[in-house]
């Protein structure tokens, strides 16, 4: 039987080689080459036309928006997720399946309709906007619809790593500590801790991208007020349609920077605990 299943999914070295070469180069074609013409766009008239770009006050302003709104974002769906995480493979309760799946949603909602969710809601003509703003309080076209539609199309990726980790560990290690006494506090600092911390890592750096990259939410809620609710991809949309492409590809460059960290730290991770993870994953 085995050697009927590995004949049936061998292939010659030519069909391997072909296989390889389609999936290099629709990456290239896809990926590695859009990504490097936007740094070489950024540094068409020379370093300092890029220097003089991302120093100018609108795209600091603009850099400076979306880091602290990955800064507050990531550190409540952190929370959210372990709490949503534990709830979900530490507990039986009714109504876990649809609690599984509302975490899920934002997967399947449109980022533009999850920005008019909140338009709905905390817009000048909607729900609670006129309560709150007769109070002195604005979300809509400010920071807090900003960081609340980032917070949404976010809110998935810790528990969505975490889940599936935490379900293949088992409770097991948590009961025992239990009944040595620990309390429930001691027993996720010194037990449940330490074996998702990497799966933890993975999902907070998935959100912080994630939540720096956003536009269709964010452009819905921000009003596209510059140096002041422009993110960095709302400031490179209205350069680029402002055709102004140095700008635009030079906060462009550093957005896509950004992610290329994002995407170093994690591969950083896989390479020096990888041991670690895998034993983790079968834990």
């Amino acid at each position: 039987m085995s050697g009927q299943a590995a004949s049936a999914v061998s292939e010659t070295r030519g069909t391997r080689r072909l296989l390889i070469a389609l999936a290099l180069g629709w990456l290239v074609a896809i990926i590695l080459l859009p990504l490097a013409a936007v740094f070489v766009q950024a540094f068409a008239k020379g370093a300092g036309a890029f220097l003089s770009a991302v120093r100018e006050p609108d795209a600091l302003a603009a850099i400076r928006l979306t880091l602290v709104t990955a800064a507050i974002t990531v550190p409540l769906n952190c929370a959210f997720g372990l709490a949503a995480a534990w709830a979900v493979t530490k507990h039986d309760f009714s109504g876990k399946s649809l609690l599984v799946s509302l975490i899920d949603l934002p997967f399947s909602v449109s980022p533009v309709v999850a920005g008019l969710m909140y338009a709905l809601l905390f817009g000048s003509q909607g729900w609670f906007g006129p309560t709150l703003m007769s109070h002195g309080i604005r979300i809509m076209f400010a920071v807090p619809g900003i960081v609340l539609a980032t917070t949404f199309v976010t809110f998935p990726y810790v528990a969505r790593e975490l889940i599936p980790l935490m379900t293949a560990q088992g409770r097991a290690e948590e009961e025992a500590a239990l009944t040595l006494g620990a309390g429930g506090l001691a027993t996720f600092w010194h037990v449940t801790l330490p074996n998702i911390r990497w799966g933890l890592l993975y999902g907070v750096l998935l959100t912080n991208a994630r939540a720096m990259g956003e536009f269709g939410a964010v452009s819905v809620v921000s009003g596209h007020i510059r140096g002041i609710t422009n993110t960095m991809p709302l400031q490179v949309e209205q350069l680029y349609n402002e055709y102004d492409f140095v700008g635009a590809f030079a906060v462009a460059s550093l957005l896509a920077g950004l992610a290329l960290v994002t995407l170093a730290a994690r591969a950083a991770l896989e390479w020096y605990h990888g041991d670690a993870l895998a034993a983790a994953g079968r834990h």
